[in-house]
């Protein structure tokens, strides 16, 4: 998960809205259900993520896919946050038109739209789910060669019990996502032999990814970070800073 520094506001309209925010769940879900603007407020946080899903880091849009705009904390938990920006981010899937094309296809859904986020298992536990907008949330997780996302090593347990309850409330270890995480483990790897045969530049290799172009990243962001450890710091701190 990286960390997604905010920028802006979302715009007049949104400010607007949230300058009488819904004290109610039912008020929070009439409100937000008529919002006209927010192709405005979803721009804004796309540009600040650089397209990637807030909590997958999936680039959507190279999987015909859609994002939706997500609550970070759930609108029907915290109905006065409903047009806070602060609380708001963009998360894979379209809520018109994707949700019913997953479960078509048998796949699970993850992301803002998981039953877990969605409290189909009783309210979202905020003392225990790390949200994007922790300066600190990259540091819970690990990826591994086979496509999974595991609590990171040298957690204590209480950070652990933290990572585990996101990553079981997102489903972040979807068939989905842990297929297109293993893919895309077994490119880098098969690129970075590629290099080191031929001995081409691997800081070369690991901008292409890591460094933004036309103000997007390459999907699975930490994932790539973590592959290439201090090569890829090394380049973030040269080329991207902002990114570190």
């Amino acid at each position: 998960m990286r960390a997604i520094q905010k920028q802006g506001n979302g715009g007049f309209h949104l400010n607007q809205a949230h300058a009488n925010p819904p004290q109610a769940p039912n008020q929070a879900t009439s409100r937000w259900g008529s919002f006209g603007y927010k192709a405005e407020v979803l721009q804004s946080l796309l540009d600040e993520q650089y397209h990637l899903c807030c909590y997958s880091e999936l680039r959507v849009d190279q999987e015909g896919l859609g994002y939706h705009i997500e609550h970070v904390e759930n609108k029907h938990q915290n109905p006065p946050r409903t047009f806070d920006y602060t609380n708001l981010a963009v998360s894979a899937l379209d809520s018109a038109n994707d949700l019913g094309a997953f479960a078509a296809h048998g796949e699970e859904v993850f992301g803002g739209h998981a039953p877990g986020k969605q409290g189909a298992r009783g309210p979202v536990n905020m003392n225990l789910f790390i949200s994007p907008h922790q300066s600190n949330c990259r540091g819970f997780f690990a990826y591994l060669s086979d496509g999974r996302v595991v609590p990171a090593a040298g957690l204590n347990n209480v950070q652990r019990d933290q990572a585990q309850y996101t990553i079981d409330t997102l489903n972040l270890n979807s068939p989905f996502l842990i297929t297109r995480r293993r893919q895309w483990w077994d490119e880098l790897d098969r690129l970075f032999q590629e290099h080191i045969d031929k001995g081409w530049s691997l800081p070369d290799l690991v901008a292409v990814d890591l460094v933004p172009s036309n103000g997007t990243l390459s999907g699975f962001f930490s994932l790539t970070r973590q592959f290439f450890g201090p090569i890829a710091e090394q380049t973030l701190q040269q080329q991207a800073p902002a990114l570190v």
